[in-house]
């Protein structure tokens, strides 16, 4: 029975030709339509992720063009980017982000389009003078002129870190020929503050006297600065003296934290660290006084000899001349002779007349004035003298550990405290005259025992921070191994994989249980049979088995009939 089924493969043998092999592109072709719009879509999804991950990647970093803009400006300069094509984000409170490699080279551009020109720091200042007409009046330059003085005062102080805006108004009268009648300028300045910024004291005299000098005659208490609340933020004349200002309170302070670091370096290493609380409250005079006295006291001692201060010495002497007398006649002419007595008490006969003797009046002062002693005093009182001083110190109890090991809190002894009172009043410098004040006290501390909680790692702000910025570049790169590996990678394996008859593509040169070469066969390798084929043994099975039935289906083939 078996040379029956062999003699019909003997005599008729099997002839396979060899295949050509299709390409890529047939076999891409040959694939199901629902593979090639898979294949499709994951190239488009590869596609699009590529493209958002390089134009993610190139934004770089973006820093800001602007910040506090008005909506007029920022939608201004907005505009003006997009026409110059940058990419740009808006952002709360005015903000405009520009790539940060384009940021100086943007403001130079848009500032040279005058943008931003909302606030009144980009004001018109003296440029008005070059726009003068032929027929402008006197008035009309006189004002253009005041105008571009406020507008130069205004850019200048918007050009403070703190100051968004400002207006400057002056108030310039006219003068006129009366010296007598001319009106002093006065000025005032409105500021726009930017959001939580303020200005102190030295910065608001700075801007006081910015204006007071860029205007002839103006005196720096007719200067008057506001911010945008209206409130009246200079203080002049007097009114600067009314209470504390930032510095005399800045002063206050460093004077209680000078004292209060004195103490805790004088005590932390006695009772422990954490051991202490202190504070200090200084009460300083900042009041300026000024006195002057004159003492006056005359010239003391025996040997003080008195100080002329002026000598005046006055004379005079009043003679009138001598008046004729006797009797008129010759012998009054006569001059006169030596008058003698009578010897013997006979009258002596008539004398002649004698001038008469002349009258006289002479008057001496003599005034003399001496220096006093004089003394002038001028005490001018300092600022910022500690007037008294008050320290209030808490030290905590004391840890004592017994023999047992057990640990309790007891106060500190009154003659510890008496200790370190006594310190502390020598670091301070302690003056009872003065009036001051220090209290040491014990007392235990409260401590509240709050145990750190440890956040998961996922939970952790450095770790949310880092996927927040990873997030996109990660949603990007699965989209895109997703369309790798789920759509494409299955099309293409479909299309590169041989089918099982293109492995069987070459000649057959042998016939089953059949060791003669075929025809043309020569210099081919023989093929090895099959070691476990299933059919062949069925069938040999059924031969061995069955030998009728098989002889029957082999007779049906050679006459070409279909058993029943």
């Amino acid at each position: 029975m078996d040379n029956a089924l062999s003699a019909p493969a003997a005599a008729a043998p099997v002839m396979i030709t060899p295949v050509e092999a299709p390409n890529f592109v047939q076999r891409l072709n040959g694939l199901p339509l629902r593979s090639k719009l898979t294949m499709g879509a994951g190239l488009l999804a590869l596609a699009g992720a590529v493209l958002a991950i390089t134009l993610w990647s190139s934004q770089g970093d973006y820093r800001p063009l602007f910040t506090g803009l008005a909506d007029k400006d920022g939608g201004a300069v907005i505009g003006q980017l997009s026409a110059m094509q940058v990419p740009y984000k808006h952002e709360a409170g005015g903000t405009i982000l520009v790539p940060a490699n384009q940021v100086y080279e943007l403001r130079m551009k848009l500032a040279a389009q005058g943008l931003p020109k909302g606030g009144s720091g980009n004001a018109a200042g003296f440029e008005l003078m070059d726009k003068s007409s032929i027929g402008q009046t006197q008035f009309a330059e006189r004002l253009n002129f005041q105008r571009g003085l406020e507008g130069e005062l205004a850019r200048t102080i918007t050009a403070m870190s703190d100051v968004a805006d400002a207006r400057v108004h002056l108030a310039i009268p006219q003068q006129n020929g009366f010296f007598r009648e001319q009106q002093k300028p006065s000025a005032s300045v409105f500021l726009t503050l930017r959001g939580g910024r303020t200005l102190d004291r030295a910065q608001i005299a700075g801007i006081v006297h910015l204006v007071s000098n860029a205007v002839p005659e103006l005196n720096p208490k007719a200067v008057s600065v506001s911010d945008q609340t209206g409130a009246l933020i200079s203080q002049a004349g007097a009114d600067s003296a009314s209470g504390l200002d930032s510095q005399q309170l800045q002063y206050k302070q460093q004077i209680e934290a000078g004292y209060n670091k004195r103490i805790f370096e004088l005590l932390e290493p006695v009772v422990g660290r954490d051991n202490l609380r202190s504070t200090v409250t200084a009460d300083v005079d900042f009041s300026q006084t000024e006195a002057t006295a004159e003492e006056y006291r005359p010239n003391q001692g025996p040997n003080t000899q008195a100080a002329v201060r002026s000598s005046q010495s006055n004379e005079s002497n009043n003679a009138s001349n001598a008046t004729p007398t006797g009797v008129p006649g010759a012998a009054t002419n006569q001059p006169p002779v030596p008058a003698t007595a009578p010897v013997n008490g006979a009258s002596a006969p008539l004398q002649a007349a004698q001038g008469a003797a002349g009258n006289g009046n002479s008057r001496r002062e003599q005034v003399t004035n001496y220096e006093l002693d004089k003394t002038v005093r001028v005490t001018r009182g300092s600022v910022g003298n500690v007037k008294r001083l008050n320290a209030a110190i808490v030290v905590n109890h004391r840890s004592v550990t017994d023999a047992k090991g057990k640990t309790t809190q007891q106060p500190v002894s009154a003659e510890e405290i008496t200790r370190l009172t006594d310190l502390v009043k020598e670091a301070m410098g302690f003056s009872a005259d003065r009036g001051d004040s220090v209290k040491v006290i014990s007392a235990p501390f409260i401590v509240d025992k709050t145990e750190p909680a440890d956040a998961p790692i996922w939970k952790q702000p450095w770790l949310l921070d880092v996927a927040r910025s990873a997030i996109v570049p990660l949603a990007f790169v699965a989209i895109a191994l997703i369309a790798v590996f789920g759509m494409i990678r299955p099309a293409i394996k479909a299309a590169t994989a041989k089918p099982e008859a293109e492995e069987k593509s070459e000649t057959v040169d042998e016939v089953v249980d059949d060791e003669e070469l075929l025809p043309g066969a020569a210099g081919m390798p023989r093929l090895e049979a099959p070691v476990h084929n299933e059919k062949l043994d069925r069938a040999r099975l059924l031969a061995r088995d069955n030998p009728v039935a098989v002889a029957n289906i082999v007779r049906d083939w050679m006459t070409g009939e279909t058993a029943a």
